[in-house]
């Protein structure tokens, strides 16, 4: 485990590691439906720092550290101008002697590394253009929470080899999945690390064109955006090769009768994910959006609970 309980990729975390996270979500999630709150956080701050908008990455964790007894401070670069008017080692070491922990929603995964090793206090990688660890870990948590086990499972993700899917084969290094990647030529996921899961990880990774080959029987079916934020100029581009990798029922319908429907969002309806699929009864997409929060808590509480 990284120190200081960094949360910055999921390669950082083994087995028993991310089913304690998963465990303590489950019992936070528990305890939110009874209306326990208890306040592990008291009196923490975290710093939430983002170069990169989102709506869920916000939310779940204000909510997260007011619902943990804690508070959440927002800044954006324009008040820190990070790495351009401040060296990231003066902005780690500034925000130590204030902040309790960090969460940073940035580009290059690097900087957050770089923040790592400046700072004194638990930083959390709330996304880069590489992973997108807090996504994956709420994930295996609906996962898990529909009875299906973790282990022995085929996961099919469908469209662009991004941070989410870097993230899926991090998370391949720790359960047994079968992970089968479909998307065209030229936008496959990082070479080395699909080599590494195939030679080091309990899982499989595979790679292949063919999204009917990728779905066949698989008990998850995965899309994202085909399109990420700072790839906007490549969106025209995109939309002409990506449309035989939408997620649409005659696809769904060659997965397992089962097959759980899962999507990170934003959606762009219509292109890598048909609205019938998305509202149909296989999705658990909102399921993922609401946990989120309770992921997300658990890793808050690892990582700042004894500071």
């Amino acid at each position: 485990m990284p120190n200081k309980c960094d949360f910055i990729t999921l390669a950082d975390y083994n087995r028993d590691e991310i089913d304690h996270l998963l465990d303590l979500a489950k019992t936070m999630k528990a305890q939110v439906k009874e209306g326990i709150f208890e306040p592990r956080l008291k009196n923490k701050v975290l710093g939430l720092v983002f170069h990169k908008p989102s709506l869920r990455t916000r939310l779940s964790f204000e909510v997260g550290m007011y619902q943990l007894g804690g508070n959440a401070v927002y800044i954006t670069d324009k008040e820190i101008g990070f790495g351009k008017r401040e060296s990231i080692y003066d902005i780690g070491h500034v925000m130590s002697r204030f902040l309790d922990g960090i969460m940073i929603r940035t580009f290059d995964q690097n900087d957050v590394v770089q923040l790592a090793k400046a700072s004194s206090i638990p930083i959390i990688n709330g996304l880069t253009d590489q992973t997108h660890p807090c996504q994956v870990l709420s994930d295996l948590l609906s996962i898990s929470e529909k009875g299906v086990p973790l282990d022995g499972i085929k996961v099919a993700y469908l469209g662009d080899g991004n941070n989410m899917v870097h993230s899926w084969l991090n998370a391949c290094r720790a359960y047994d999945i079968d992970f089968w990647f479909a998307g065209p030529e030229g936008y496959d996921p990082n070479t080395d690390l699909v080599e590494a899961i195939q030679m080091e990880g309990r899982g499989q990774a595979r790679i292949t064109r063919s999204a009917e080959e990728a779905v066949a029987g698989a008990h998850v079916i995965y899309t994202d955006t085909w399109t990420s934020m700072g790839q906007e100029e490549e969106a025209a581009k995109r939309r002409e090769v990506f449309p035989p990798y939408q997620l649409n029922a005659k696809l769904l319908a060659k997965a397992d009768s089962k097959c759980l429907v899962m999507h990170c969002l934003p959606a762009h309806r219509g292109e890598e994910i048909t609205d019938e699929v998305m509202d149909g009864p296989n999705s658990i997409v909102f399921d993922q959006a609401e946990n989120r929060l309770h992921a997300q808590k658990a890793i808050l509480v690892h990582a700042m609970s004894n500071r």
